[in-house]
């Protein structure tokens, strides 16, 4: 199909571009891009063929904004193995709807994203069911045990541009050693879960005076920041590529600024709901807020903010972590951590914008251009011969969050009933429109 997007409003940070212009695609590439400022145009001859050419569609995005498709690079899709949570087509078609056209699959499934075997499974069935891009992520141990290291290079070699035992944190100091230096290696980022088991078992929430009175066993901050630091120092020792998985707590944010500053080769990301919401959210035990890391503090949402701000958290992610509706019914005690959150990112976090806290720019980087960069791979960007992974988005559409309207199976959220500003109203997903 060819596509022709005129006059919308182009946002493309990997190219300056903030302005007017149009956008030619063909062949599920960006074959031209023109901006009123100048830049490369589409040519006259093809846009006139348009007309008479039945393959070819015309969108006019005056009054909207024009991105390059979001790259997200923490999802759990739950195929193989809890298919009734999420699966690969039902989490890809929640990505495009939220604007994201890239999404990179954490290894905590069944069996476990720890072979090759599995990356190609996971591969496969994405090239045939899935909307958008996926990219494994395999899991650094086998199991997710902590105790031997996966089969990172043969991983790798299938198609895994990460490796993370996310939601299990490698204990284990030598082993973290051990695959930060494969990672540096390799090329390819080890994408921690911080956290200390030994002063979180247990825990369900914030520890603090909430937690206190609601009976609940608390998460200290410290259980993350002590994990963050000693994999700071474990990437100064082996000059690994470590990036912070979900940063919640103004300690995580002061030493990954402080790792910048001796030169450490760490990068970080946050989420919407870490900037969004605190452990207030929880007051009522409400399930849909438990997450891991737990929801903290006001002052730990300022710290995130200002990370953000001056570039010490350099990507936006979701962590969409999709559960059964009866699940998250259970006592809160028992309920299971994670927030649908594909469909939402881009309203909340576009709130960093109305906030002042990011320029327009800027936040699109973090959900773009950051994010292919530390991974390696080649999205993020409408240069031309790119793919043509494009979102637009009606930034004046007001909308109420209604869960039931997701198209994630997951429909655990704490922002049902929200209001928020900023809407998809086409993706581009390598070349093929869908519209909302």
């Amino acid at each position: 199909m060819k596509i022709l997007i005129t006059q919308g409003h182009i946002v493309d940070p990997s190219q300056g571009i903030d302005g007017i212009g149009d956008i030619y695609i063909e062949g599920g590439k960006i074959k031209e891009i023109r901006t009123r400022s100048g830049g490369r145009k589409a040519k006259s001859k093809e846009r006139k063929a348009g007309a008479e050419d039945p393959g070819f569609q015309t969108i006019d995005a005056r009054g909207l904004t024009v991105f390059p498709g979001f790259v997200d690079m923490h999802v759990h899709l739950r195929e193989p193995g809890f298919e009734y949570k999420e699966t690969i087509r039902t989490g890809t078609l929640a990505a495009i709807k939220g604007g994201f056209t890239t999404v990179c699959c954490m290894p905590n499934t069944n069996p476990v994203n720890d072979h090759a075997s599995v990356t190609e499974f996971i591969m496969r069935k994405a090239a045939q069911e899935g909307y958008c891009a996926v990219l494994p992520i395999g899991a650094i141990t086998k199991g997710q045990k902590g105790r031997e290291l996966a089969e990172i290079g043969t991983m790798k070699h299938e198609g895994c541009i990460a490796f993370s035992d996310d939601g299990q944190p490698v204990m284990n100091s030598l082993m973290m050693r051990r695959a930060l230096e494969y990672s540096k290696a390799f090329n390819v980022p080890v994408i921690s879960h911080c956290e200390d088991l030994t002063l979180s078992e247990g825990g369900v929430m914030n520890e603090g005076l909430i937690s206190v009175t609601r009976g609940l066993r608390g998460i200290p901050a410290e259980a993350e920041m002590i994990m963050v630091f000693r994999d700071i120092l474990l990437a100064e020792l082996t000059g690994g590529k470590l990036h912070i998985a979900h940063v919640s707590t103004e300690g995580s944010v002061d030493l990954v600024r402080y790792a910048k500053k001796r030169g450490i080769q760490v990068t970080a990301e946050t989420c919407p709901h870490y900037f969004s919401l605190t452990e207030k959210a929880v007051e009522t035990y409400d399930a849909n807020a438990k997450v891991n890391p737990p929801l903290r503090t006001e002052r730990d949402i300022e710290a995130v903010k200002r990370g953000l701000q001056d570039g010490t958290i350099e990507v936006i992610a979701t962590d969409h972590a999709p559960h059964h509706a009866d699940e998250k019914l259970r006592e809160f005690d028992q309920a299971p951590s994670g927030i649908s959150g594909l469909e939402t990112a881009l309203g909340l976090s576009l709130r960093l914008v109305e906030e002042k806290v990011l320029t327009l720019p800027q936040l699109i980087e973090k959900m773009t251009l950051n994010p292919s960069k530390i991974l390696g791979v080649k999205k993020g960007t409408l240069k031309r011969g790119s793919d043509a992974d494009i979102v637009i988005v009606d930034r004046e559409k007001e909308y109420k969050v209604s869960p039931e309207q997701f198209a994630s199976k997951g429909k655990n959220t704490p922002f049902a009933g929200w209001e928020l500003k900023g809407l998809p109203v086409f993706t581009v997903s390598r070349g093929k429109l869908h519209e909302w």
